[in-house]
């Protein structure tokens, strides 16, 4: 039997989700966590990451004429991280390749589940069906103060419809990602993300070394 490629965690391949509540901290750091994985690393993101999901994606966060009801914007989720589990990250962790991904499960639990008030037992439910029960070995959270975040997006330009809610949504989103990462710190960890990027990717390759991730050089 042919040899499994080598992988990027110190002992099996390893599934890696970062979550903030704004984009463009979110995919920065997680381009430079897969970078510094390796080559064999595939970075994927949600929703978007296959050509289903960039259609699911525009109706999820372009501003339209129509509102999205908070049920069918669970399951527009879900359709489209069913489609990303089944076309990129199950074949992958198959290949003996490490995944990062831009938002999972947790980013619904915090935005429809706290931020919406969905209950959320039900979006663990469809996130069983729509996964098959797959779960990050480490959750990475980009925790931001709510109007810290806010300023950033506000300077990146033209904010999606969930970066437009109103600033008690953000509040509510924020305080569900601490109370998550709290409830399970064997999985998550929480990284300041205030400050250069620069920095905060250090603090971020800094805690993924400390669990036990092997990059392709010593994080200084």
């Amino acid at each position: 039997m042919p040899r499994p490629p080598p992988v990027t965690s110190a002992v099996r391949p390893s599934r890696l989700s970062i979550s903030a509540p704004y984009a463009r901290a979110r995919s920065t750091q997680a381009r430079r966590l897969a970078a510094w994985l390796g080559p064999d690393t595939v970075l994927t993101q949600e929703p978007g990451g296959t050509e289903i999901g960039r259609a699911i994606r525009s109706l999820l966060l372009d501003h339209g004429p129509h509102a999205v009801a908070p049920a069918a914007e669970v399951l527009l989720f879900f359709a489209d991280r069913a489609q990303h589990v089944a076309e990129l990250v199950r074949p992958a962790l198959q290949a003996g390749r490490s995944v990062v991904s831009d938002r999972y499960t947790d980013s619904s639990l915090a935005y429809q589940g706290y931020g919406r008030g969905i209950d959320r037992a039900l979006i663990l439910a469809v996130a069983r069906l729509a996964t098959g029960g797959l779960q990050p070995d480490l959750t990475i959270l980009l925790d931001l103060p709510v109007d810290v975040g806010l300023a950033r997006a506000g300077r990146r330009g033209p904010q999606d419809r969930l970066e437009s809610e109103v600033r008690e949504f953000h509040d509510r989103v924020r305080a569900g990602y601490l109370e998550m990462a709290g409830a399970e710190p064997a999985r998550w960890i929480r990284v300041d993300a205030e400050g250069h990027a620069d920095d905060v990717a250090r603090r971020v390759l800094r805690a993924a070394e400390a669990r036990g991730l092997v990059g392709r050089h010593a994080v200084p």
